[in-house]
This record gives structure tokens, sequence and C-alpha cells, in this order.
């Protein structure tokens, strides 16, 4: 039989898979007719009565681009894409061919914003996009490619007279006065030609089809790469709000003054975005939806605890610990008395300190208590934790993420009322879906309560590796690193997948 490990390696590869851009893509776009072709995406149906035409900006629109090229074939008259520099030659490094435009393709590429930062490159793509949007009509069809990662940058064209350094230089100043990044996205936003439903307004009256790969927790439309196809809910007023939060209303550069003071002041809701469709054609939830598919069929009760999970990673890490110990009580017939209780409250706590959007955890785990003994469980989740760094280690917020849930369930097990947790068999996977963790090749790692044992036995003082933040170095010591989540690079991103796969032995 396969190892739990094997098992969470596989389910974590087709929750990746299904959010790759090709097969994402193929799901959900479909070309249809002759006479007259309707595109139809996930679905719905958008008549082809002219052109139809593509645009697209972030880290994974190359290879949905690709794909969507494949799709559309002759219909499509013309695309320009903005993705961040050097993607075509790692790709092509990686061997990932199916990712990178074919010879002759009518989509020209632009690569900018170095180091994920707006640059002239980005803005030469962004005019190229927006003169392009500009010049349609009511009989075109305008398909765009959002990918949350790096799509924000990729779109750099500020309102005239602003200039790029100036947008970039006031940006600068608010996040050194402590702007939230939220703030900062609405100020930019309010400066941008593109961004906050931008795109869309240039391109009208022609049909708009955004298909969106989300990055973002909750996946709202308006955050993701700054929104460039959906109203913004903010408004100027807003903008000026946050200036004169951080005291930069007296020195803002004359370009920044002149369209602020021309800009209506209400934001324009009444402006009709009736010619716009947006679609999430993927996001965490999917890849979730799609591990659950396959650990049930491995024969796992599964539930999907949140696609949501945010906070401190030592947190998250308590929660996960706790989650575990209940699922192990239940194994032992343990659950319903004082320590279930117990470990129920610390639950209903960790989760109110976390504030995970969405999440019912007194739902989740009374669905946890109807699961039965007869079958191994598996909970799965995703979204994306925070560490605050300290050390000077190798590692990522996955990698650790996963040695500190070994190391608590080692501790938990060598406590008094611990020793139940002997009685199962824990595997504990986290992983980024890009394929990167921090600073090294791999996209995370997976963990058991044996591997601290051993690293323990072997005299490693695993709290120095996470109070150095150098999970990597940790993992790399055991069994030639087999416990690191090596994927190589994926061409897709929906943040983090976690999954914990437990067995009474």
């Amino acid at each position: 039989s396969m190892s739990l490990c094997e098992h969470a390696l596989s389910l974590f590869r087709s929750a990746v898979g299904t959010v790759r851009p090709a097969p994402m893509l193929k799901k959900a776009v479909k070309l249809q007719g002759d006479g007259c072709p309707q595109l139809l995406v996930k679905g719905r149906a958008f008549p082809v009565k002219r052109d139809l035409y593509l645009v697209g900006f972030g880290k994974a629109v190359l290879g949905m681009a690709a794909a969507a090229e494949e799709i559309l074939g002759d219909h499509l008259i013309r695309g320009i894409i903005n993705v961040p520099l050097g993607i075509q030659e790692s790709l092509q490094r990686a061997g990932m061919q199916e990712m990178l435009l074919k010879p002759h393709s009518k989509i020209q590429v632009i690569e900018g914003a170095k180091n994920n930062l707006p640059d002239p490159e980005a803005l030469k793509g962004a005019v190229a996009i927006q003169e392009l949007a500009r010049g349609l009509t009511a009989d075109d069809l305008l398909l765009v490619l959002i990918s949350g990662r790096g799509g924000s940058a990729l779109l750099p064209a500020p309102i005239p007279p602003i200039l790029l350094k100036e947008k970039e230089k006031l940006t600068k100043m608010l996040a050194s006065r402590g702007a939230a990044i939220q703030e900062l996205n609405i100020v930019r936003k309010t400066l941008s030609l593109l961004k906050g439903g931008g795109l869309a307004r240039l391109a009208y009256p022609a049909q708009v089809v955004s298909l969106v790969l989300s990055d973002v927790i909750g996946d709202p439309l308006d955050i993701i790469a700054s929104g460039p196809t959906v109203a913004s809910s903010h408004s100027v007023q807003d903008c000026l709000q946050i200036l004169a939060k951080y005291n930069l209303l007296h020195n803002l550069p004359k370009s920044v003054e002149t369209v602020l003071s021309s800009s209506p002041t209400k934001p324009t809701a009444s402006e009709d975005y009736s010619h716009v469709c947006n679609i999430i054609i993927g996001s965490n939830t999917l890849a979730l939806d799609e591990a659950k598919r396959q650990a049930e069929g491995l024969g796992y009760a599964t539930l999907i605890l949140s696609a949501a999970i945010c906070g401190e990673v030592g947190c998250v890490a308590a929660l996960y610990c706790q989650l575990i110990q209940l699922v192990c009580l239940g194994f032992a017939s343990l659950g319903e008395g004082p320590l279930g209780d117990e470990v129920r409250r610390n639950l209903l706590q960790l989760a109110a300190e976390l504030e995970i959007p969405g999440l019912n955890l007194a739902e989740f785990l009374q669905a946890l208590q109807g699961l039965g003994r007869e079958r191994p469980v598996c909970i799965l989740a995703g979204g994306e934790t925070t560490v605050q760094l300290q050390g000077t280690g190798k590692g990522g917020r996955n990698q650790e993420l996963a040695l500190r849930v070994g190391l608590g369930l080692h501790r938990a097990q060598a406590t008094e009322t611990g020793s139940f947790l002997g009685r199962c068999e824990i595997v504990f996977l986290s992983g980024g879906t890009d394929g990167q963790d921090g600073p090294t090749e791999a996209a995370g790692a997976f963990c058991s309560p044996e591997l601290v044992d051993e690293a323990l036995q072997e005299g490693l003082d695993v709290e120095a590796f996470l109070s150095n933040n150098d999970s990597y170095t940790f993992f790399s010591q055991f069994q030639g690193g087999h416990h690191l989540l090596v994927t190589g690079l994926t061409g897709t991103n929906v943040m983090d997948i976690q999954a914990i796969l437990i067995r009474a032995t």
C-alpha cells in the first residue's frame, strides 16, 4: 500500500494539476459552431460577431494564453500579454514547452516588472494593451486573462499627466509611513488608467470577458490584479482621505493634484458594466475540491476546513495540531470526554484569534464528529500564512508551518495525556501551488511527529532551526531531503495547500 506521504503528494499534485493553465482553460472555455461561433465559458455563451482579441497580465498568463490560442484558433485576430521579466526563458529551461506560445503566434509577449515592481517595460506593455482596448467596436469581443500574482505590477499606466516615477514615489512614501497594502492599492487604483475598472471602460462598447486565476483569499474580483475589469468600490474621496491620514496632501506632485482635483468625487458605480463578464476559472477552492475528490477515491473520509487560512504561521500550526489531536482522540474513542472538550475549546479560541474569513469552526467540528472511525481521515485547507522573519536561515512559510506542526505534535505526545497520539499515523503537508516556497527549490514539506523524534534523537535542536527560520536546512538533513516537497515551477498560483492525513495504527 502507498504510504501516507505518497498519498499526500498525489493529492497535492492533483490539486495543482487542476489549476494549471492548460487543463484549467480547456475545462472552462470552448469555441462552438462555425456560422456564428460562440465562446462558451463555464456554460455561458458569448457570440463572436466579428473579431476576437486577447489581452492578459500576470505570472501565469503565458500558459493561459498558449492554451487560449489553441482553443480560439483562427478566430483570434490579435493579442498582447504582459508577463514578468525572464519568464519565457525559465519555462524554456524547465522544459515546459506547453506553457509557451507557438512560433507564429498572433499574441505579442511583452516582459517587464523586474522584481515585481512597475518599470518602463511594464508601462510599454500596459500602453499597448490600452491602445488595443481603445480601438474596439460593439461587435468585437475582448478576452482578458488575469493572473493575480504579479498582475498589478504589470499594468502600471498612470492617468496623464502623472509619470510612472511620480506614482512610484508617492506609493513608496505611503509605505514608509506605514500605510497598509489595502490603502496603497486604493491610491494606486485611483491614479491608474487601467486598474479599478479602467480597462473595461476603455474597451466599451466591446463585449469583455475576463478569465481570472485568483491568488487572493476569498477571490475578491476588485482586488485581484487591482480589478482592471471590475467597477471600483473606492472613490477619489477615499484616496484623498488616505493621503490626508499620512500627511501627504501638501507635498503631492503637481500632476497628482491635477488628476485628483479633476476627477469626480463620487464612486462611479452608476457607470454601466453590463458589457463585462468576470469569471473565476482557477482558485484555491477549485484546487481543494479536486484534492477532495482524489482523497475520497483513495478511501479517506475527507473534509475541507477552509480556502482562506491566513495569519501568523505559529498560530496556524497550533490550530492544526489541536485539530489533529481531536481526530486522534476520536480514533481512540476519547473524543467525547474532558480531553476532547478541552481540545475543542482551544480550537475555538485559536480560530477566534486568527479571524479566518468565512470559517464556521463549530459546523466543521460537527462534521468531523460524524465521520465514524472505520476510514482514515483527510483534512484539506488552503490560503497563505505569514512568517515574521527573525533568523538568517533558508526556508519558506510552508516548510516552517510543516516543521511547527511536527514539533507541536511531538510535544503533545510527550505529555501524560497525549499518549493516544501514538496510536495514529499522521502526515502533515504544506506546499505553495506555484512550486516555490521561500528562496529554495522546495515548494513546501511533509512532516510527522516521528521525524521530529528522529531529529531529537540525533541531537538536533528543532527549536533553534525554527527561530533561525531555517526549516529547509532541517528537512534537507533527513533521508536525502525526501521530506521536502519539490515539484519544480508549476506555471500557476492559487496560494498554498495543506493536507492532513491520519489513520489508526
